[in-house]
Formats: C-alpha cells, structure tokens, sequence
C-alpha cells in the first residue's frame, strides 16, 4: 500500500548523494508527510532525533544513526551532526535526516541546510507538523479560532545559551491573543511574571500540552497567574499556550474523548 501510494502521488525520489531535512511530525507517527515516507523507503543512512517515534524507524532498512537533540539530556553537538550529513553525502550516500515535528520551526534545520549549502551538497527540505499546531490540535486546542484571535505568536522558551529568551515581552504580550510558546516549561514563571507586568490579565487561561499527540499525553489547564506552579508539576516535554482558546479544549478534546 505503502509504495502504490508513493506511485500515485509521483514523489519525488531521494537519490545518492542527497540530504533530506524531514520533518516526522509531533508523537504520532501517522502524522509523517508521504514524502516522509518516500525517504524511509530509500534513503541508505538515517540520522534521528530522540522525539521521532521509533515505530517509524522500523519502515527501513537503512543505517541508522542517533544524533539526540533532547532537552535536559546529552546529545550530539550541532556541528556534528551538519559535518555527519555532509560527509555521508559526500560518501554518495542517501541519507535521510529525520527530526521531530517541523524541521523549520525551532529545529535547527535552518542551520543543518546552510552547512550542506555551503559544502555543495544538494538537500531538499520536508516540512512536517509542528507541534505548536499539531500538538495542540491532539489537546483539542485551535491555534486560530474567529472567536477569540486573529494572530498567534510562536515563541521559544530558551536560546541557544541554553538561558531565557530575550525579547520585549511587552511587544509580545501586546502582538497577538494567543502565544505558544515551545521549550519553555523550564522558565514558564519567569515569561509569566513578564506578560502580567504587560497587563495581561492573571486569569486568562493557559494550557500545558505534554508529550503532545503520544499516548501518554497530558494537557494540564490553568491560568496566566498559575502557570509556574503547573510548569513544575508538568513532563519536560511540553508545549504551553496561552490565550482564550484554551477555553475551547473543554468541548473539542478529542483524544481524550475517544480513549478507552
């Protein structure tokens, strides 16, 4: 079934000497693209992070590589991982690069497509879904919704030093109703602390999506003015949001409502 619809969509192929940035989407691994699978199908070397779903790694029968990228956890360093792709492009190799969620969307595809860039290796990029949409879509929580927002704000929690993001929170707080915000369990107090000082009310609510679209996923409700004390109790692997649409989980969390 697999290879007739690959047939039928007419994807592309991943050929020798290729980089493919996949973006294997958040939890589920269902929600991997077609063209995600393509490159399962024929790609020679896979290098995987710690949040794609093994189930998925299953489909091929390629060298794998685990490159980590987890938070709180040891991983490969960055440079690494961009010298490994080209090496092994080098190498005539096919080589699948696959992340978790959208390789785009804080997942430092960016900067392991500029590596293959400038040593001429020839890449193609595949979106997937992101958990900041994806996950919360799995929590019954619309990023955009008429009634309540006409703009969302994606933020992460942390920059590259591994410390608090810095922006003007105020500018933020003002931008859009809704704010996600990714890798920011660690400093859920502190990005609260700076959209009350912005005015926004400690009663709106908020919600912590955890292991987002897994088995195992949790989706802890509370409010601006609660958020630090719920981040503590929460799993390192979370997605927060905040903004009326919060409010819309209680009638269209559909997991939970069709969970044995």
């Amino acid at each position: 079934m697999q290879n007739d619809l690959i047939v039928a969509l007419g994807l592309a192929s991943l050929e020798k000497g290729w980089v493919w940035l996949v973006g294997a989407g958040p939890g589920d691994p269902g929600l991997i693209t077609a063209l995600g699978l393509q490159a399962l199908n024929q790609a020679d070397v896979i290098l995987y992070d710690a949040l794609v779903d093994e189930r998925l790694l299953t489909l091929s029968t390629a060298e794998k590589i685990y490159a980590g990228k987890r938070a709180g956890v040891r991983s490969c360093k960055q440079d690494e991982i961009s010298q490994t792709l080209v090496a092994l492009a080098k190498d005539g190799r096919r080589v699948l690069r696959l992340k978790g969620g959208d390789p785009f969307v804080f997942g430092r595809g960016g900067e392991e497509a500029q590596a293959l860039a400038r040593a001429g290796v020839p890449f193609r990029i595949v979106p997937g879904v992101t958990a900041g949409i994806g996950g919360l879509a799995y929590a019954g929580i619309p990023v955009t919704h008429r009634d309540t927002n006409h703009a969302v704000t994606f933020i992460t929690g942390h920059g590259a030093d591994g410390k608090l993001t810095q922006m003007d929170w105020a500018a933020v707080s003002r931008g859009a109703p809704t704010l996600v915000l990714y890798m920011a369990r660690k400093f859920a107090g502190e990005i609260a602390q700076a959209l009350l000082a912005a005015g926004r009310s400690p009663d709106q609510p908020a919600a912590i999506v955890a292991n987002a679209a897994r088995a195992d996923q949790q989706v802890i409700v509370t409010t601006l003015g609660g958020l630090e004390g719920a981040a503590q109790n929460a799993p390192s692997l979370a997605i927060i949001v905040i903004g009326e649409n919060v409010k819309l989980a209680e009638e269209l969390n559909w997991l939970a409502k069709t969970a044995p």
